[in-house]
């Protein structure tokens, strides 16, 4: 799908303008969006917009890395936004020149839609331009990393708090996936704090220049995504230490324990095996039940060593 918004000298936003259209004397600037396009609307980023053949095809072959290319018409973006559900990253491609912006995702974006809208329903449309959109765009898709590590951190505490009171193995099962989480958000975070820094560094985006300050802030926000990122990591490895410290120091207690038992019983079978227990006189040996009384003896020591272990936890 393609939708349009223009803005027209008449102070004007017109909404589903055709593309032969959006070229008119009366149109100050113009944000087209692709949204999971067909193969036959990717084409017209080529036959209506004429942008490079190396910036159509990085948005044909999707995941691309944030990047900044310039081109001699336009300048091409790359930027990520992270699901929140499955952490997952998704791409936005933007083109920005003089007068228009292009945005083309094969996804739907929950962040650009609120840039839409929020435009839309502008009172002001005079207020906005090209590079406007694409500034309050980046700030949306910052603004929604806080979310989910926010989200990550509150589990990192529930792990440590275990509140649950889960075994350890599942304890460390959700804190390996806690930092695969953060590893994820890391390789989409750091990528785009490097775009910032070498947006807000360069002086050929004249927008990004003359708006340095608010860009500057959305570099500011990544550096904090990072720092907590970075911390929570560390984190989970204290508490995944901790674990396995714990877990070692119940093992050794378990097998102090056990072989003070293994010991205590050492002397008796040493005895029991030198004599083989065959005396004459053994009372036992003449009783009908004999045998099924010992086997029944058995397995209540047996049953009863394994409660006991389990009540110690020695199972978990």
């Amino acid at each position: 799908m393609i939708r349009t918004l223009a803005y027209t000298k008449d102070n004007r936003l017109i909404e589903g303008l055709p593309l032969d259209q959006m070229q008119g004397e009366e149109i100050i600037w113009y944000w087209v969006d692709f949204i999971e396009p067909t193969p036959g609307e990717t084409q017209k980023l080529d036959t209506v917009f004429d942008f490079h053949p190396l910036a159509i095809e990085d948005c044909i072959h999707t995941l691309q890395r944030p990047k900044l290319d310039y081109y001699e018409e336009h300048t091409f973006f790359v930027i990520h936004s992270l699901n929140s559900k499955t952490l997952e990253k998704e791409e936005i491609d933007i083109f920005s020149g003089d007068g228009f912006i292009v945005t083309y995702h094969k996804h739907t974006s929950a962040e650009l839609e609120q840039v839409w809208n929020r435009l839309k329903r502008s009172k002001q449309p005079d207020q906005w331009e090209e590079f406007i959109v694409f500034y309050e765009l980046l700030d949306k898709v910052v603004d929604n990393y806080f979310p989910i590590v926010y989200a990550i951190e509150d589990h990192i505490n529930e792990i440590e708090d275990n509140t649950r009171n889960s075994n350890m193995e599942k304890l460390l099962e959700q804190l390996f996936d806690t930092r695969s989480d953060l590893l994820m958000m890391r390789q989409t975070v750091h990528p785009m704090r490097d775009l910032l820094y070498r947006m807000i560094s360069t002086h050929h985006l004249e927008g990004v220049r003359e708006r340095k300050e608010y860009f500057a802030d959305i570099h500011d926000h990544l550096l904090k995504v990072s720092e907590l990122i970075e911390s929570n990591r560390e984190m989970t490895q204290d508490i995944r230490d901790s674990y396995l410290s714990l877990n070692s120091h119940q093992t050794n207690r378990t097998m102090q324990i056990l072989t003070v038992i293994s010991v205590i019983f050492m002397p008796l079978t040493f005895i029991v095996g030198i004599y083989g227990m065959n005396f004459s006189y053994m009372p036992e040996l003449s009783w009908k039940y004999s045998y099924f009384f010992v086997l029944a003896i058995m397995a209540m020591m047996t049953f009863g060593m394994v409660a006991w272990f389990k009540k110690k936890g020695w199972f978990d």
